[in-house]
C-alpha cells in the first residue's frame, strides 16, 4: 500500500471522526447503533440468503461446495455529483468497448493505424476469428458489462479491469439492497437512494430492443444457463424469473433452418434474443469445443444468419483481456477522439522486454495478474507475498511474460465493515453494470461493492474471502425524484433519478 493512508469513505482521508460532512447521518446511525444490534441484522440478511439458495461454488473446495458470499451491513455510498462523474465515464468506456468489438471483427481501422500490435489480437486465444465479418443485430456487441473500479481518493477513481464477457454479481446487489431496506429502514428515510430493483426491467428492455429486425414485435428471449451445478446458476434462475422469461440449457434448444426454436409442452417457440452465461469455447460444438455438451449446434450458423441475438455477442472476451486493457487509453482515443475519462491503473505489459525489467526487478511492490485470469486466481500481491510465492512468479513471468501484467500495489480506499473486533475499514472495489441496447446506453444507479474482510487484505473476490455491501448512490435533493417504502419490496422512480 506504500506510505500514503487508504482513503475512508465515510471518514474522510483521516480515517476518524467526525466523518464527511455530507455523510454525517451514515456516522450517526454507526454510532447510535449498538455493535450487538448491527451483527444481529447483519445474521438476519445472511440467513435469509441462505433460504432463498443464494450460493456460489468453489470449485475444487469439495469441504465447501456451496456457500453464500459474506454481506456487510455497512452500505458504501455515492454522493450524487461522485455519480454523475463516474457515469459519463461509464458511458464513454462502454462505447469505446462496443466501437473497438465492432472493428476488429470487421474493417481493423485501429490495426492498420497502428494504435495496436496486430499479435496482440491475432495471438489471442479470445479473440475468434471463427466470427469475423459477422455483425450481431443493431451493431451491439457489448450489452451488459462490468467494469470494475478502485477509488484512492475523494476524486480519484480509476478502471481497474472490464467484463464483457458474462459480468456476474447483479442478483447481489439486488438482494443486498432488499435486506437492507428491510433492516436498517432507518437509513433510507435519512438519505434518498436511487433504485435498483428496475435492473431486471432495464435487462428486458434492452434483450428485446436488440431482437433481429423483423422480430421487434414481441420477440422471445430467454436465458441459457450451463446448468445447476455452474457456480451462478442462482443469479441465471433470479434474472429468467424477475424478467419472466424462461431459463433455457441446451437440451432445451434445437436450430432448424438458421433459426432457433425451443422446445415447449405446447410444442416448438421461436427464440430471437439468447442472453447466455455460458463461455464461447462451449457455446457451440459445430464451431468452437466440439466436446462441449453445454452448447447449441447451429447456434452460430443462425447468428450469422441475422434470426438470434446473443448476448453478449461471441467474441467478447478479447475486450475482457488485461492486456488490451493496458491500451484501453488509446482506444478510447482512437473511437471517441477524446482523452478517456476513467483512467486506468498504470500497467506494465510484460511481453515488452523493458517493462519486464521493471517488473523483475519490483516483484515486491507490484501487483501480477495473468492476461486472461479472473476471480483472484493466478494472482501475485507482492507486498503480502511470501519469498517463495515471488520467486515462484519469477519463474512464470521469465518462461511466459506475454500472459502477465503487473501495476502498482494501490491504497485502495475503505469502508467501515463489521470485523469480529467491530467497526474496521476494509479495503473495497466496485462493479458497476451498463446496458447497451437499440435506444443506448444506461448506467444503473448502484452496483456490487465486493470487500476485502480480512485486515488489510486487497483481494475482494468471493473466491478468494471476500464479501459484499449493498452501493448507496444518492439522488439530488429536488422533489418528486423517488418513492420507496421500506418493506423491502416496492420502489418507483421518477424521471430524474
Amino acid at each position: 500500500m506504500g506510505k500514503r493512508p487508504a482513503f475512508d469513505e465515510i471518514m474522510g482521508l483521516s480515517g476518524e471522526a467526525p466523518p464527511r460532512p455530507a455523510l454525517a447521518a451514515i456516522g450517526r446511525w454507526l454510532d447510535a447503533t449498538p455493535t450487538d444490534e448491527l451483527r444481529r441484522r447483519q445474521a438476519a440478511a445472511e440467513a435469509t440468503f441462505r433460504q432463498l439458495g443464494i450460493t456460489f461454488a468453489v470449485y475444487g473446495d469439495a469441504a465447501a461446495r456451496e456457500r453464500i458470499i459474506p454481506f456487510d451491513i455497512v452500505p458504501r455510498v455515492f454522493l450524487h455529483d461522485e455519480w454523475t462523474r463516474l457515469s459519463e465515464g461509464l458511458v464513454q468506456r462502454v462505447e469505446a468497448i462496443n466501437a473497438f468489438l465492432d472493428d476488429i471483427y470487421g474493417e481493423r481501422r485501429i490495426l492498420k493505424d497502428g494504435v495496436l500490435p496486430p499479435d496482440l489480437i491475432f495471438g489471442n486465444p479470445q479473440f475468434r476469428p471463427e466470427i469475423a465479418g459477422m455483425r450481431p443485430p443493431h451493431g451491439i456487441w457489448a450489452h451488459i458489462c462490468g467494469i470494475d473500479l478502485v477509488r484512492t481518493g475523494p476524486d480519484e477513481f480509476f478502471v481497474l479491469e472490464d467484463n464483457a464477457r458474462t459480468p456476474s454479481g447483479v442478483s447481489y446487489m439486488i438482494e443486498n439492497r432488499e435486506a437492507m431496506v428491510r433492516l436498517c429502514p432507518e437509513l433510507f428515510r435519512q438519505y434518498r437512494v436511487a433504485p435498483v430493483d428496475s435492473y431486471p426491467d432495464r435487462l428486458l428492455e434492452t434483450m428485446k430492443s436488440v431482437a433481429p429486425p423483423g422480430r421487434a414485435g414481441q420477440p422471445t428471449c430467454v436465458v441459457l444457463t450451463p446448468g445447476h451445478y455452474n457456480s451462478a446458476y442462482y443469479e441465471h434462475s433470479f434474472l429468467a424469473d424477475s424478467m419472466g422469461i424462461e431459463l433455457v440449457e441446451a437440451a432445451d434448444l434445437v436450430v432448424d433452418d438458421d433459426i432457433v426454436w425451443m422446445r415447449t409442452i405446447a410444442g416448438l417457440v421461436r427464440v430471437d434474443v439468447i442472453y447466455r452465461r455460458i463461455d464461447d469455447d462451449f457455446l457451440d460444438p459445430l464451431i468452437f469445443r466440439p466436446d462441449s455438451m453445454l452448447g447449441v449446434p447451429g447456434l452460430i450458423a443462425a447468428y450469422a444468419a441475422g434470426n438470434v441475438a446473443i448476448i453478449n455477442a461471441p467474441g467478447n472476451g478479447i475486450a475482457d483481456d488485461k492486456a488490451i486493457y493496458s491500451y484501453m487509453p488509446e482506444i478510447v482515443r482512437f473511437y471517441s477522439g477524446g482523452e478517456a475519462k476513467l483512467p486506468n491503473v498504470e500497467t506494465w505489459r510484460c511481453r515488452e522486454p523493458q517493462a519486464l525489467r521493471y517488473v523483475l526487478d519490483h516483484l515486491n511492490e507490484l501487483v501480477v495478474k495473468l492476461v486472461d485470469g479472473s476471480g483472484g486466481y493466478g494472482m501475485l500481491v507482492g507486498p503480502t507475498a511470501s519469498r517463495d510465492e515471488i520467486e515462484t512468479f519469477r519463474a512464470a513471468l521469465i518462461a511466459e511474460p506475454h500472459r502477465y501484467i503487473a501495476q502498482p500495489t494501490l491504497a485502495l480506499s475503505t469502508v467501515p465493515t463489521l470485523a469480529d473486533s467491530g467497526l474496521s475499514p476494509r479495503h473495497v472495489d466496485f462493479r458497476p453494470f451498463v446496458l447497451t441496447g437499440a435506444k443506448g446506453v444506461q448506467v444503473v444507479p448502484g452496483g456490487l461493492t465486493r470487500v476485502a474482510l480480512k485486515e488489510g487484505s486487497l483481494v475482494v473476490n468471493s473466491s478468494q474471502g471476500g464479501g459484499t455491501k449493498d452501493s448507496f448512490v444518492l439522488l439530488p435533493d429536488a422533489g418528486g425524484m423517488q418513492s420507496q417504502t421500506l418493506d423491502g419490496m416496492t420502489q418507483r422512480q421518477g424521471d430524474g433519478a
